[in-house]
């Protein structure tokens, strides 16, 4: 799987209410590594890794204040961030950070979509910055939860050029979105069974070698369990909120080529 195709996913981004708490507990159930980059303009930001030296997994930085939610932020790779900010606006999306460069390691900008969902987008900069994407403790597919699944396909494949990958069920309350004939991401609708002011979010999941046996770590560690390890096409899956309340997912694929 390509992960430097326009739409495809690229980052992934955790806004913490406690970034060392939540740093110590990733590190911890994954066997990361970080390291802490100061930019100007910017706070602190911490690049988890998944060596002392190895590229960046995911990244850490405290909410700005009490007013903003912890959450996951799914950033994905698109060819030209500034054009990108025009075909959002014409969707119906907003711009909630204008296109950023990031030292020389990329060009950012961050957005809501016509559902309030906040997702973000990545050119990579001069120094050729590259980013761990689809292996073994790395994020390794995005889901959305969402009330309107239709507006959601209409939003992002105008955005990102995505289609629909054919449901093996045909089930009608989740899809899964393709750029080419890459899976690039899953959507779930938000039915009555969800508590009505559970907000739409983006939600990683994150490959482990043994389901059960990470869940319950993260367990151990201050995590609740969500959904419990339960078994599906692409593998063996369990969603939980770790122990700031933020919401992630585990998944051992049965096939990770796919």
């Amino acid at each position: 799987m390509s992960y430097d195709v326009h739409g495809t996913q690229s980052w992934v981004d955790l806004g913490s209410p406690d970034s060392h708490a939540s740093k110590a507990f990733y590190c911890d159930l994954f066997g990361w590594e970080s390291y802490t980059l100061t930019f100007s303009g910017f706070a602190d930001y911490e690049i988890l890794t998944e060596g002392d030296s190895g590229p960046g997994i995911a990244g850490v930085q405290a909410l700005a204040d009490d007013t903003q939610s912890p959450s996951w932020t799914c950033v994905f790779r698109v060819d030209d961030v500034d054009a990108c900010v025009g075909t959002v606006e014409a969707a119906g999306g907003r711009c909630l950070v204008d296109p950023t460069d990031v030292a020389q390691m990329a060009r950012i900008a961050q957005f809501a979509d016509t559902q309030g969902v906040e997702f973000a987008i990545w050119q990579p900069g001069p120094s050729g910055e590259t980013t761990v994407i689809g292996e073994r403790s790395a994020a390794c597919f995005v889901e959305l939860a969402c009330r309107d699944l239709a507006e959601a396909g209409r939003f992002y494949g105008r955005v990102f050029g995505w289609s629909v990958m054919d449901a093996d069920d045909g089930h009608p309350a989740w899809t899964r979105w393709k750029v080419g004939d890459q899976l690039v991401a899953g959507a779930v609708v938000m039915d009555d069974t969800w508590p009505a002011d559970r907000p739409s979010q983006w939600t990683p999941y994150f490959d482990v070698p043994d389901c059960d046996a990470a869940t319950g770590r993260a367990v151990e560690l201050g995590a609740r369990v969500r959904v419990p390890p339960a078994d599906i096409d692409l593998g063996r899956f369990s969603i939980m909120t770790d122990p700031t309340g933020v919401r992630f997912a585990l998944i051992t694929l049965a096939d990770p080529d796919r």
